[in-house]
């Protein structure tokens, strides 16, 4: 029995071995007495690589933040828009106006502090400030929509100076 095991083994090596292939290169028989090997076929050529783009796609919400960002911040009950905003909306401004297709809407926020009736108009007097803003810059009010969430959309959850200030802003959210 052990012999046939030995014999099976063997082979079940033997034709895995024969299997096995391996490119050769061949003499070729031209006649003419030469004997060189014949060349290799040349390898199909391998697809060129699809481009990636380089950066975000042209007037997407990832293009207005990776240039300008997304919010603006306001000081603690108020609306009107802050100086160092003033270079960010210029530039929402701008990236609006070298898309023409884009559409924004302008979210305002608030602290924590405050009602909710209270804190959805000072959200809504915030997205408006922003609107008008651009507005002035030339931007096409149809192209704006504003809307408040007041302080139900805080994004930073704690009550301290830190948070509250982090709440209270417009955010442009591309459409």
């Amino acid at each position: 029995m052990n012999l046939k095991m030995i014999v099976g083994a063997a082979v079940a090596v033997f034709m895995l071995a024969a299997c096995e292939s391996t490119p050769e290169t061949k003499a070729t028989s031209t006649g003419s007495g030469s004997g060189q090997a014949a060349a290799p076929a040349p390898a199909p050529a391998a697809p060129a690589p699809m481009a990636k783009p380089a950066g975000p796609r042209p007037g997407s919400q990832e293009e207005l933040n990776a240039q300008y960002g997304d919010r603006v911040f306001f000081d603690y009950d108020k609306s009107d828009v802050r100086a160092d905003a003033a270079k960010t909306l210029d530039g929402w401004a701008a990236w609006l106006q070298k898309n023409g297709s884009a559409r924004l809407t302008v979210e305002g926020h608030c602290d924590e502090r405050g009602t909710k009736e209270y804190n959805l108009a000072l959200g809504d007097r915030r997205a408006n400030a922003v609107k008008n803003y651009l507005v002035a810059r030339g931007v096409n009010a149809n192209r704006l929509t504003g809307i408040s969430y007041g302080k139900e959309k805080p994004t930073v959850l704690g009550s301290n100076e830190d948070a509250w200030a982090k709440n209270r802003r417009g955010v442009a959210v591309v459409n």
